[in-house]
């Protein structure tokens, strides 16, 4: 019974949400041949694919599976969230056979790493019934220098960011974004009463 594989797929790891395009219905699909840019994800899903069957002939992993996924990026801070790539990355891997099914994956670690030359991402299947695992998160002695992170450009400028700023969230008498009065009733209550909104701003949020 087969009950480990490992894969590594060169290249920066990309997120299946930035590729979707939607039809007139309003359903997502993923372009493999339209020539255009969205086709990238498709492409790299058939690449899983393809790595994941010829770095493990013949195997097939049908219990439940343990998986540990390193993830390593060109860049510290400009890279897709390294949550939403799992699904892409299992994608591929169930296309390969290698796996039936991407809910056999019932315990799983992602670590996150940088590699500006090598970007790519390592993945490794257990099988539960012969492996377990164990973590713990231990204190550093010496502490490093963090990894900070700020807003993106197009929220730091938000007239919802500023008017956090701004004014005051108890204010009743005037709208939580815009700082305006409520004239003519134009004031909404939203957040369970918490806080009011003009109509105008209410309709800029949707």
């Amino acid at each position: 019974m087969n009950n480990y594989a490992k894969i590594i797929v060169a290249g920066s790891p990309i997120s299946k949400s930035n590729f979707k395009l939607f039809n007139l219905n309003g359903r997502a699909i993923l372009p493999y041949n339209s020539g255009k840019y969205h086709d990238r994800y498709a492409l790299y899903e058939e690449e899983i694919a393809y790595e994941a069957r010829i770095q493990n002939p013949s195997t097939v992993l049908t219990e439940s599976l343990i998986a540990v996924l390193k993830v390593y990026y060109k860049s510290e801070k400009r890279h897709p969230d390294t949550n939403n790539i799992t699904k892409s990355i299992f994608d591929g891997i169930e296309k390969s056979g290698l796996i039936i099914n991407d809910a056999q994956i019932r315990r799983m670690i992602i670590e996150e790493y940088y590699d500006k030359d090598n970007p790519r991402f390592e993945l490794e299947l257990f099988g539960e019934s012969f492996y377990t695992i164990n973590y713990e998160i231990v204190k550093k002695d010496v502490k490093d220098k963090p990894i900070e992170y700020s807003l993106p450009s197009n929220k730091k400028n938000s007239s919802l960011t500023k008017a956090k700023e701004t004014i005051p969230r108890d204010c009743n008498n005037t709208c939580y974004i815009c700082g305006k009065g409520n004239g003519n009733g134009q004031l909404l209550s939203a957040n369970n009463g918490k806080m009011k909104i003009c109509k105008e701003c209410l309709k800029k949020l949707f």
